[in-house]
């Protein structure tokens, strides 16, 4: 017998904070910045088509969800307003991304130093 999944119950887009606050039926509540979302999108031109092909995204410390579209029962699909609509994220990658939020914003900070980026805010968040 498989695990069930977590479920959400709650999707709610706080536009100025560019926050997206999705809450799920175990109980957890996950507020996921835009940005995040964005970076972190499950499209092929952000993840490539394979391992090891992801394209690291900058320049998106200010990018907000335009729209969100339901994707039958089981995603939907975020409109970003840098033109970015192609990523389908699916319950359990939203829960993920939520669960594991630290970790990868970490990571991708990593990688944004070793490739020579710098985020815009970041000398305010230091």
């Amino acid at each position: 017998m498989s695990e069930a999944k977590p479920l959400p119950t709650e999707i709610q887009l706080h536009s100025k904070s560019r926050v997206l606050e999705i809450a799920f039926d175990d109980g957890s509540r996950f507020q996921l910045p835009c940005e995040y979302l964005r970076v972190f999108s499950p499209s092929a031109e952000v993840q490539g088509h394979g391992p090891g092909q992801e394209v690291l995204q900058v320049g998106k410390e200010n990018v907000n969800i335009e729209k969100i579209e339901p994707v039958g029962n089981y995603a939907v699909c975020l409109h970003f307003d840098d033109g970015h609509n192609t990523g389908i994220y699916a319950w359990d990658t939203l829960y993920r991304l939520g669960r594991d939020y630290e970790q990868n914003w970490a990571n991708y900070l990593r990688r944004l130093e070793e490739a020579g980026h710098k985020r815009r805010g970041d000398a305010e968040e230091n």
